[in-house]
């Protein structure tokens, strides 16, 4: 029996050295181990040339144990790898501890890997799971642990491993999360930090500040387990959690930036390079519309069953100056400016309404306001009310749905898409009757530039938010050309449609738009309320307004000519404080 039992462990150990000569076969190389590679850097300027953000990997300044404070390695090996230095690079307890775990839990609620390991994947190998992977990963921790002391290896580990929001190593992290150098960390922030290399996304403080903040009281809690500090210490650095809260101030400028990285990621290949970007940012429109989207869903939400707005800012010219995606860029990086599909409602008659001009309807055309069938569909206005014979001003002031049905039929359905379509609408529209209401869903961002080709005297214009772009060492890789679009409508129709949209704005729907000043604009509202807008437009801005629920659940009798324009106002009056009034541009200007 001893005999087999010999024979037994003598082909294991054969077997077991063939499998590990195999997966060290292709070991990767390990002179990479102070080799850091990263993605670019791509840094965002306004338009007065000031930063905004960068996007790419960042690394801090190289921290040594020396130079930080003790709580933080302390925090890590509390919640990593309590036996660091006492084993030798595979701890077997802490394996057998977290299958036991695992086991009685019925999933995975611990791991087993030494930060030996974990150095060893994140200077060596992938995230990728697999058997090939593991085997590699025991073998290079060893390799460590033979080649480098324990205080290099945690130290390598401390300048390596990333920590979310594109942040490598602790001091990058400290500065991105706390605007501090990673030797001015408190015992919370160290608890913080710590907390992240479980998962750096689900506990990122920026968008996940809730989870982070109980993930740091898992790590004090480590901290006091292991004996690293006293349960007194851990509650005072808990206390001071709220003082402590990462900084949030600019963050919807993401927003804007988001949208302008695609364009540049789009126009050229970045192929490592680092960039420096010049953008239409204005700082004090930016500013100003993030003020004003906040406050107003703030104080108006709650009463409106209202979560959710974006807004616009744009020359007549196309150059955009302000982008706000949503009230908190913190807690979802969504952009309901240039990426939600909404029904425009109303807004959408502006379209009708230019398609009839071009065939010959004028704003004082009268059509009969009052029950339309069309097959099965029968359109109703607003609270069921009609007003009889009506103008084409009267009825776009009032937003009347009979009307803009009827001119759609006259001029055709095709023919209004086909405009829409000139004017920059490049989602799909369905070419059918109720393309009048806005029941085909666009951005708020593609509904903005068209109303600016009627604020700019008709001409085509393709919403743009990149200037220049540069590489680090200053060579010129892209310069946007300045350019006239074609001509879309012709002055007459500029015309009728600046009094027409003015009449909306002075005494139509969009009253409460109203600024002081000739501007101009459309009310829209979708079907039970689920979405609400403003478009309106001055001699120098056009802006664009949404507001409703991600969910689509309906608000409380909110329309366009309510908090939209509220917003619209309120934005307008404060950016164009101090600029003289001056007439809408007509054609010939």
């Amino acid at each position: 029996m001893g005999r087999w039992c010999l024979i037994g462990a003598v082909w294991c150990f054969i077997g077991l050295f063939l499998v590990t000569a195999y997966f060290a076969l292709d070991l990767p190389d390990i002179s990479r181990l102070n080799q850091f590679a990263r993605r670019p850097q791509v840094s965002f300027f306004d338009r007065t040339g000031a930063h905004v953000t960068t996007y790419g990997d960042v690394f801090g300044k190289r921290a040594t144990l020396a130079t930080l404070p003790n709580h933080l390695p302390l925090a890590i090996l509390a919640i990593e790898d309590r036996r660091f230095f006492e084993h030798w690079g595979v701890d077997p307890f802490g394996i057998a501890r977290a299958a036991y775990v695992n086991l009685t839990h019925g999933g995975i609620r611990q791991g087993g890997s030494t930060l030996t390991q974990q150095l060893a994947k994140v200077a060596f190998l992938t995230n990728r799971r697999s058997l090939k992977r593991k085997v590699q990963e025991v073998l290079l921790a060893l390799w460590l642990e033979q080649n480098y002391s324990k205080r290099e290896i945690l130290t390598i580990f401390l300048n390596r491993v990333y920590l979310g929001s594109g942040t490598f190593g602790v001091d990058a992290a400290a500065r991105r999360y706390f605007g501090v150098p990673a030797s001015r960390l408190n015992l919370y922030q160290s608890a913080l930090l710590a907390g992240l290399l479980k998962a750096p996304s689900r506990f990122n403080p920026i968008a996940s500040p809730k989870a982070s903040m109980a993930r740091a009281q898992v790590v004090l809690t480590a901290m006091v387990d292991a004996g690293y500090i006293t349960k007194k210490r851990a509650r005072a650095a808990a206390r001071h959690k709220g003082i402590l809260a990462p900084p949030r101030d600019g963050a919807n400028r993401r927003y804007f930036t988001d949208w302008a990285m695609d364009k540049v990621s789009k126009r050229i290949s970045i192929d490592g390079r680092d960039l420096n970007v010049r953008t239409t940012m204005s700082p004090s429109m930016q500013r100003l519309a993030e003020r004003h989207v906040n406050y107003m869903i703030g104080r108006y939400g709650p009463q409106f069953g209202v979560t959710q707005a974006a807004i616009v800012v744009m020359t007549p010219g196309g150059a955009v100056k302000a982008i706000v995606g949503g009230a908190n860029y913190g807690r979802s990086q969504f952009n309901r400016a240039t990426q939600a599909m909404r029904q425009p409602g109303s807004a959408f008659k502006t379209f009708v309404m230019l398609a009839a001009f071009q065939r010959g309807i004028r704003p004082g055309t009268l059509y009969p306001d009052k029950p339309v069938r069309i097959g099965r569909w029968r359109p109703r206005n607003y609270k069921n009310k009609y007003y009889g014979e009506v103008s084409v001003s009267t009825a776009m002031a009032r937003s009347l749905n009979s009307v803009a049905v009827r001119m759609m039929v006259q001029v055709g359905h095709r023919r209004v898409a086909r405009l829409a379509r000139r004017m920059g609408i490049q989602s799909k529209l369905r070419a059918n009757g109720s393309l009048a209401l806005g029941t085909s869903e666009v951005t708020l961002l593609e509904l903005t530039g068209a109303y600016a080709v009627i604020a700019n005297g008709g001409r085509r214009v393709t919403p743009y938010g990149v200037v220049e772009i540069r590489a680090r060492n200053g060579r010129r890789i892209y310069r946007r050309r300045k350019d006239r679009g074609p001509r879309i409508l012709k002055a007459v129709h500029v015309a009728a449609a600046h009094r027409v949209l003015s009449h909306v704005v002075s005494g139509g729907t969009g009253r409460r738009a109203r600024i002081g000043r000739p501007a101009a604009g459309k009310t829209g509202t979708s079907q039970r309320s689920k979405d609400a807008w403003f478009i309106g437009y001055t001699r120098e801005l056009v802006v664009g307004v949404w507001v409703g629920n991600d969910d689509g659940t309906p608000m409380k009798n909110v329309t366009g000519g309510r908090l939209p324009a509220m917003i619209w106002a309120a934005f307008m009056r404060d950016a164009l404080a101090g600029t003289p009034p001056r007439p809408l541009k007509s054609a010939e200007d």
